[in-house]
């Protein structure tokens, strides 16, 4: 078995491809893990799709074959040319595949370093791949601990506080262009979790806020979550909406744009657009007084905190390190559990075989076999006590497969069991 992971984000490719390959809903994605998991040398597979990253992480028999199967399918489903997603893929394999996985799950490879959204997104795609049984024990090992990993980093580093997400990096940068917020309305679209986020901030920030939502009832129920007053509208005012408030936020799941030119009339007071949603929720707009911000407009700032959380951000590279180094050591000792397992069984064997044969040639008394067979075990456990410490030893390092497999083949035991449990 071999790790694998393919990943497109805001470093390798624009907003532009990333619409394309962003995953609207679970249903499409479970469409998609289903495609995956139907090719032979894919074993499991994790898909995750976020504003601003799609990753594919995987275990597979065959990585050349997974790894021209996963891109060519995303092509097909993107509309991009093979050799375009593939010259832009960042592909990892086994060690690297697994340093990644750990260093997206901390939030270190985010557009936002630190931001705090990733490792539940993380969570929530491991969940709908093991619930649908796209993923089982291999994947399961990795995704385990690359949470242990971003815990150790945010308790280790605190590189979750600030500025930590596309919401408030957005609400930052809106808050730079008022001297005063006290007497501002913001107009947030959507009722989902990024909404809620960017509620959060603008509230804190001293704005007034606007829910709007096609679902009238959910941006109900978000609006009371929260102790200050927030008002909301229908969809239906949704156009008079963005030609009256200055400031508005709109992170919709929508496939295509939900504002688009027609909509938005020439204003006498300067507005400010926040598209945080990918696909965008705003179509190209030509409009006097309006400043639109996409994700990646957002890098200025995010740029600003990364020098702030550059030695963090270093400390938090070597739990990444520490991380990634213990769990192919673990992953190593599980190869040595069974093996020795079978050593111990397969000498019980002869113990039970030898007695039973020496009583019935009347070699020993029948009524001494407990107390022979307990001798044995005693003599035979202490003879092990060493090569099993030696092997536990020499699965740290490099040479264990061969070890291993020299052992196994000494002792003639079955190495199935061993291919299974590295599954």
């Amino acid at each position: 078995m071999s790790y694998l992971s393919i990943s497109f984000t805001h470093k390798n490719t624009d907003i532009e491809m990333r619409e394309k390959l962003a995953f609207p809903d679970e249903s499409a994605s479970e469409q998609f893990l289903k495609k995956l998991k139907n090719q032979d040398s894919i074993d499991e597979v994790i898909l995750l799709s976020t504003c601003n990253r799609v990753e594919i992480i995987a275990s597979v028999s065959n990585l050349a074959q997974s790894q021209e199967y996963v891109i060519s399918s995303l092509a097909n489903y993107a509309n991009i040319e093979f050799d375009e997603l593939f010259e832009r893929a960042d592909i990892y394999d086994n060690a690297g595949a697994i340093h990644h996985l750990f260093s997206v799950s901390s939030a270190l490879d985010s557009l936002v370093i630190g931001e705090t959204q990733i490792v539940g997104q993380l969570k929530d795609s491991y969940r709908l791949s093991l619930n649908k049984g796209y993923c089982d024990q291999g994947l399961t090992r990795a995704m385990n601990y690359a949470f242990q990993c971003s815990a150790a980093v945010r308790n280790a580093t605190q590189l979750g506080t600030g500025s930590v997400s596309v919401a408030s990096t957005a609400v930052a940068k809106a808050k730079s262009f008022f001297s005063d917020t006290k007497n501002v309305k913001a107009l947030v679209i959507g009722a989902g979790e990024m909404s809620e986020l960017t509620i959060r901030h603008l509230q804190k920030s001293g704005f007034s806020v606007i829910l709007v939502s096609r679902n009238l009832k959910k941006a109900t129920l978000l609006a009371q979550n929260f102790d200050q007053e927030i008002e909301v509208e229908s969809y239906d005012n949704i156009n008079s909406l963005l030609n009256e408030i200055p400031l508005l936020f709109t992170a919709t799941s929508a496939p295509y744009p939900i504002i688009t030119q027609d909509m938005v009339k020439d204003c006498s007071f300067k507005r400010y657009w926040f598209d945080i949603a990918v696909p965008r929720d705003i179509e190209r707009i030509n409009s006097s007084n309006l400043e639109v911000f996409a994700v990646d407009d957002l890098q200025e700032i995010v740029n600003e905190n990364m020098k702030v959380r550059a030695i963090k951000a270093k400390e938090a590279y070597i739990i990444v390190n520490k991380y990634s180094k213990e769990f192919f050591t673990w992953l190593k000792s599980l190869e040595i559990d069974p093996v020795v397992k079978q050593m111990y069984v397969k000498a019980n064997t002869v113990i039970e075989k030898k007695i039973a044969n020496a009583i019935s040639k009347g070699y020993i008394d029948a009524k001494d076999e407990k107390n022979i067979t307990k001798l044995c075990e005693t003599i035979l456990n202490e003879f092990l006590h060493e090569p099993t410490k030696q092997l536990k030893t020499i699965s740290k390092s490099l040479e264990s497969d061969a070890v291993l497999s020299t052992v196994q083949n000494i002792f003639a035991l079955d190495n199935k069991n061993n291919k299974n449990n590295k599954k």
